[in-house]
C-alpha cells in the first residue's frame, strides 16, 4: 500500500460553460476550441528510479522545510549563486549533492535553471535549454512566430499539471491559423522559474530569451514583490493567530494520506468536522495605518513617481531591461495584469481553499483583505500605464479573471481548470497584436542570414559534499 506515492491532484477539471461564455471571444473565434488539449510532449520520458527515491528521501525527511524542497535536488544551481553550499541559507539543506551550472556571465542572477531534457519526479518536463514545455525548433522555420512567457512560478504553472496555461495559449493560436487557412505555426515557450524576482527575469531574458530572438515576450508576474511594507505605518510584528486552533490530524493519517486516496478524503472529513465556522472568514488582523505617498494619484497613477508601492519602482526598471533587450533582436514587448483571489468580504471553504486562507491570512499577515485587492489593482493600473507610455502591449489577463476560488490553489496559483481558462483568456487577447503584426508584415520574421541560430544550452555537473554540523 505504501510503494507508490500519489501524484500532487490537479484541483478543478471542468470549466463551466458560464465561465466561458463571461470571457469575450475575439472575432473569429469558435468557444468549441475551449475543448481541445495541445498535443502529447514528445520528450515526456521516463523518471529515473534513482530520481524517484532521491525525491521520496527528502519528502520523507524534510530536514529543510521550505528552505530546500525535493523539487530543488532537480534544479541547476548557478554556481555564483550557491557558492560553497555547506554556507549557503538555503543549499545546506541539501541531501550532499547538487548540480551546478557556471553562467555565461558571471551573475549569479538567476539563481537556478532547470535540468535540460529531463522529465523530473515532480512531472516538470523539460526541453534542450531547461525551459517547460516541448522541444524548440531547430532551425526556427522561416513561417514560425515565436512567442516567450517571462515570470516567476505564476507563469511556470504548477510543474504537475500536464500543460501550462501559456501551452493553452499556444495551442489555440495554432487551432486559430489552422480555421483561417494561414501558413503560420506559432511556437510558445515558457521561460517561467519559481520563487524569481523581475531582476533575476531580466536576466533570464538577456542571457537565453534573446538568443531565441522572440517575436513577443510577455511578462507575467505580480507576486514574489508584492510587499505593503513600504505603505503601512505601525506595523504589527508578523506573526498570525489562529482565530481558533482545530486538532492536527493524526500522524499516521497525514502520512498514510500521501499513499491512499480514500485516507485523504479520511483526512479531509476529519478536517471539516474540526474547523470553526468562522474559519472560512478573513482572520481577525490588528490595526494598522495605510499611508498612500503624497501626489500619487491611486486611480490613474505616473509610472514615474519615485516612491511607488510594492516594489513597483524595482518592477518597472527592470521592464526597462527586458523591453530594450526585446528590442535589440526586433521583437514585440507586452506586459500583462496580474490577477490575486482576494476581495474584501470573500467567503471562502476551510478545506477546499485551506491554501488561499493561508497566503492571504499568514503569508500577507496582518493586511486586510480589502488592501490586498486595492493595492493588485493600483499595481495592475501601474503596469497598464507603464505599457502605454513605452509603446507596450498591455494584456489584461486579470480583467478577464474570474474570482472563483476553485479556480485558484492558492491566492495567486491555478490549478487545472483555473490555469486553462487563463490560457483561454490570453489567447483571446494576444490575438489582436497577432493580427495586427501578420497584416503590418511584421511577422512572420525569417532568421537573419548573418545570425547563426545558436540555441542558449547549458552544461551541468554534480558535486558532492558534507557539511559539519
Amino acid at each position: 500500500m505504501l510503494a507508490t506515492p500519489l501524484s500532487v491532484p490537479t484541483g478543478t477539471t471542468a470549466v463551466s460553460a458560464s465561465l466561458i461564455d463571461d470571457i469575450p471571444a475575439a472575432p473569429g473565434v469558435d468557444k468549441a476550441w475551449f475543448k481541445s488539449e495541445p498535443p502529447p510532449l514528445p520528450n515526456r520520458g521516463q523518471v529515473p528510479e534513482e530520481w524517484r527515491k532521491l525525491y521520496r528521501q527528502i519528502e520523507d525527511n524534510p530536514v529543510g522545510g521550505m528552505d530546500f524542497r525535493a523539487p530543488d535536488a532537480f534544479r541547476a544551481w548557478n554556481a555564483r549563486f550557491a557558492g560553497d553550499p555547506c554556507k549557503h541559507r538555503h543549499l545546506h539543506h541539501a541531501p550532499g549533492q547538487l548540480y551546478l551550472y557556471d553562467p555565461p556571465d558571471d551573475s549569479a542572477r538567476p539563481p537556478y535553471r532547470f535540468l535540460p531534457n529531463a522529465t523530473m519526479p515532480h512531472g516538470l518536463v523539460t526541453n534542450q535549454i531547461g525551459w517547460r514545455g516541448a522541444p524548440i525548433e531547430e532551425p526556427r522555420g522561416d513561417r514560425t512566430i515565436r512567442i516567450v512567457f517571462v515570470g516567476a512560478s505564476t507563469t511556470l504553472d504548477m510543474p504537475h499539471l500536464p500543460f501550462s496555461w501559456p501551452e493553452y495559449a499556444g495551442n489555440w493560436l495554432n487551432v486559430w491559423a489552422k480555421a483561417k487557412g494561414l501558413p503560420v505555426r506559432f511556437e510558445v515557450l515558457n521561460a517561467g522559474r519559481e520563487s524569481i524576482v523581475s531582476t533575476d527575469t531580466a536576466e533570464i531574458v538577456r542571457t537565453e530569451v534573446m538568443a531565441l530572438r522572440p517575436d513577443l515576450v510577455v511578462y507575467f508576474e505580480g507576486g514574489n514583490q508584492f510587499r505593503l511594507d513600504s505603505v503601512t505605518a505601525d506595523r504589527p510584528p508578523p506573526s498570525a493567530p489562529r482565530p481558533t486552533q482545530a486538532e492536527a490530524p493524526a500522524t499516521w493519517l497525514q502520512a498514510g494520506a500521501r499513499y491512499s486516496a480514500l485516507l485523504g478524503r479520511i483526512q479531509a472529513a476529519i478536517g471539516a468536522a474540526a474547523q470553526a465556522n468562522d474559519e472560512g472568514k478573513e482572520w481577525p488582523k490588528p490595526g494598522y495605518k495605510l499611508v498612500w505617498p503624497h501626489g500619487l494619484d491611486e486611480q490613474n497613477p505616473d509610472p514615474s513617481y519615485p516612491a511607488l508601492p510594492v516594489n513597483l519602482n524595482v518592477i518597472l526598471h527592470d521592464l526597462d531591461d527586458i523591453r530594450l533587450a526585446v528590442a535589440m533582436v526586433g521583437g514585440e514587448f507586452a506586459v500583462a495584469s496580474f490577477p490575486w483571489m482576494v476581495r474584501d468580504g470573500l467567503m471562502l471553504d476551510p478545506v477546499r481553499h485551506k491554501y488561499i486562507i493561508q497566503q492571504l491570512n499568514v503569508a500577507n499577515y496582518p493586511y486586510r483583505y480589502r488592501d490586498l485587492e486595492r493595492l493588485a489593482k493600483f499595481q495592475n493600473r501601474v503596469l497598464a500605464n507603464y505599457a502605454r507610455s513605452h509603446g507596450a502591449y498591455f494584456v489584461d489577463i486579470a480583467a478577464q479573471t474570474p474570482l472563483e476560488p476553485d479556480l485558484f490553489v492558492d491566492a495567486v496559483h491555478t490549478n487545472y481548470a483555473g490555469g486553462k481558462l487563463r490560457g483561454w483568456i490570453t489567447f483571446n487577447l494576444l490575438l489582436p497584436i497577432v493580427e495586427k503584426n501578420l497584416a503590418d508584415g511584421k511577422w512572420p520574421r525569417p532568421w537573419p542570414k548573418d545570425v547563426p541560430q545558436t540555441l542558449p544550452t547549458f552544461t551541468t555537473r554534480q558535486v558532492t559534499f558534507t557539511c559539519g554540523q
